[in-house]
């Protein structure tokens, strides 16, 4: 990931996020990933942000009751995450493929478009899955999707110097690395780069959770213990908001002592 070690791919990246397109994409980021890790007790967790960058899903974790551990193989991305943090998160400067920290380390762990940019992808999954003793969740973009294929080969832009990995070739790789575990798969963002806009429509389009690998970023949460939290079947079928399926877990972990979820 040596290109984002320079200020001028920083700056690229920064100018992105706060650009229209830009904005809604991280939005709509936060918002997959939120779907992902609905079920997740979250005061006194630990989850560590694999690719923390500049910092912005890394105050997504904080301020969602996480103790936030972040890491980033680019010294110039961290001053931007330090500065944004303030202390709130303990940020590492480090490599995802050859992670610094002890097995089963955090609860959770996060993976965030990590994997387009690295050389041994397997390897950072084989790392994440080994630091976690709870879950993982990991998003990549999309080369089933619309945005995939109407983007700018050309693009001279950090953000679009991605290595393709499809949706499929990353369940595989959790699947042989992590076997038979309980798993979620989402994407969002079904419409190409142009579409990516605040009106009303495109808005909305761009903000429905799909099926795994149509929008243009997928998200795989899987599971590392071997404990089920299950949903009351009635709250599935009523379409339950996310944050009332939470607390339903949360509140079912809190009644079996045996649960790895603990209160």
């Amino acid at each position: 990931m040596g290109i984002w070690d320079s200020k001028h791919v920083v700056s690229e990246y920064q100018q992105w996020t706060n650009s229209p397109a830009g904005g809604l994409a991280l939005q709509a980021k936060i918002k997959l990933i939120s779907d992902l890790m609905s079920g997740w007790p979250r005061r006194g967790r630990s989850i560590l942000e694999i690719g923390c960058a500049t910092g912005l899903l890394t105050e997504m974790f904080y301020h969602a009751g996480f103790d936030v551990t972040g890491i980033d193989s680019s010294s110039q991305m961290l001053v931007a995450a330090r500065e944004r943090m303030q202390g709130r998160a303990d940020l590492h400067l480090g490599n995802a493929e050859r992670l610094p920290f002890e097995d089963n380390q955090f609860d959770f762990v996060s993976v965030g478009s990590v994997l387009e940019h690295v050389d041994e992808p397997e390897l950072v999954l084989s790392e994440a899955l080994r630091v976690a003793s709870r879950a993982v969740v990991v998003t990549v973009y999309s080369t089933w999707s619309i945005y995939y294929t109407c983007r700018d080969r050309n693009a001279s832009t950090g953000a679009d110097r991605r290595n393709a990995l499809s949706p499929l070739a990353v369940n595989k790789m959790l699947r042989d690395l992590a076997g038979d575990r309980d798993v979620i798969r989402r994407s969002i963002l079904i419409g190409p780069v142009s579409t990516w806009k605040e009106a009303p429509f495109w808005k909305w389009l761009n903000s429905r959770i799909l099926p795994y690998g149509f929008g243009a970023l997928s998200g795989i949460q899987i599971d590392v213990c071997d404990t089920k939290i299950t949903i009351p079947l009635m709250a599935k079928r009523c379409g339950t908001k996310p944050a009332i399926l939470n607390a339903c877990r949360t509140n079912i972990a809190a009644r079996e002592s045996s649960s790895s979820f603990d209160k």
